[in-house]
């Protein structure tokens, strides 16, 4: 039976490879809706592909370029934010798919669960963000949420069939990024180039920083809290260079499970827009011979601050998470803008951290003006750090 997809965000990495797992499909999925934050050229070549019924695009400035490219169509474009939140408030999908970066793509994924749909997640910071009401608005729907994330999804996979009060903890494996052998020493003079130049994975920019900084593993932590309903002395990190290794479940009784695969972002994009089902797919083989050796090892909580600062707020709780997220998404803006040096990331996600207005239970209200607040009081830190 054909699947209805609505895919948030369709021009970045993770859009891209799902429309490749469409694509790849032909028969088994339709495309209702696209969106993208600015890059108009490639959502009309993607609209004049897949002709779903509406896109949109939240850049107001890209919305000429929309129209004129699809003038000749009867899709339907959106515009701003609330043509994008309009998008993901639509009931009239199979499921959606949320592939936006950053803090802004929380909304969109309330909506969607609000309108009572099943949700492909790969915008980690919406639980990180909002995984209390994102629980209770799933409980009141009853829409379910599937993690893309690779480390998610092989959690997911290892838990299939199993019960999670007989699991002792979640081990979950990360590369390392560009600077797991980096002198600390050196961190400083870290350029934006070196810290986009990622050893195994092809991302987007932002992801990519998070992944230099192991900010992304501290977020995963978080988000494994929420999708899997374990406490923080439960989840571990590992570093695993070889990314062979996806993630793997420890049971009470000894037992360890752990997905394996190549890294590649179409499978574990596959899974969850055909769970429970598995479609046939020709990526690239996995051929255990030719792998040289796996890896494991510590990540190094004094290079990596990051780390520490997700397990702080999430034992803090409330909108501890949410501030350390947004705080994260404006800081490294301003590193990939080349206003902050590499090790101010962390500095300065520390100091929302802790300075930020704390609500123990945040209503969507709240988590929009925290995200508002975040970017005002990263500003502020970059302005006071040039006067010192």
């Amino acid at each position: 039976m054909e699947r209805s997809v609505g895919i948030l965000g369709s021009t970045g990495s993770i859009g891209v490879n799902a429309l490749k797992v469409i694509e790849r499909h032909n028969g088994h999925f339709s495309v209702k809706y696209l969106s993208a934050h600015s890059n108009a050229e490639k959502l009309v070549e993607q609209a004049l592909d897949f002709q779903p019924e509406v896109v949109a695009i939240a850049d107001e400035n890209s919305a000429k370029t929309i129209s004129e490219g699809l003038a000749q169509t009867s899709i339907k474009v959106l515009t701003g934010r609330e043509g994008l939140l309009e998008l993901a408030s639509r009931n009239d999908v199979d499921i959606c798919l949320n592939a936006l970066v950053g803090s802004a793509g929380m909304e969109p994924t309330v909506r969607a669960l609000e309108a009572g749909v099943d949700l492909a997640l790969s915008n980690k910071e919406s639980l990180v963000m909002a995984g209390g009401l994102i629980r209770r608005i799933m409980d009141e729907t009853g829409a379910s949420l599937f993690p893309v994330d690779s480390e998610h999804s092989a959690i997911w996979q290892c838990l299939l069939g199993e019960e999670v009060s007989n699991v002792r903890r979640l081990i979950l494996t990360g590369s390392g990024g560009p600077f797991r052998t980096k002198p600390m020493n050196e961190f400083y003079d870290i350029t934006v180039d070196e810290a986009l130049n990622h050893p195994k994975w092809e991302m987007g920019k932002k992801i990519t920083i998070d992944s230099a900084t192991l900010m992304n593993k501290g977020l995963e932590v978080i988000e494994a809290h929420w999708l899997f309903g374990l406490n923080k002395e439960q989840i571990d990190i590992v570093i695993h260079p070889q990314s062979i290794i996806h993630s793997m479940v420890e049971f009470i009784d000894g037992s360890v499970k752990g997905q394996m695969g190549q890294p590649d972002m179409k499978i574990p994009i596959q899974f969850a827009l055909t769970y429970p089902d598995r479609l046939e797919a020709e990526w690239e083989d996995f051929d255990p011979v030719n792998i040289s050796g796996l890896t494991f090892e510590k990540p190094d909580r004094e290079k990596f601050p990051s780390i520490s600062l997700a397990y702080e707020a999430l034992s803090r709780g409330g909108t501890a998470t949410a501030a350390l997220n947004v705080a994260n998404d404006n800081s490294v803006r301003l590193f990939l803008d080349g206003k902050i040096g590499f090790t101010q990331i962390a500095e300065i996600n520390e100091a929302a951290l802790s300075e930020h207005k704390w609500i123990a239970d945040p209503d969507l209200k709240d988590l929009l003006e925290l995200e508002q607040w975040g970017k005002s009081f990263v500003e502020l830190e970059m302005k006071e750090s040039l006067t010192v």
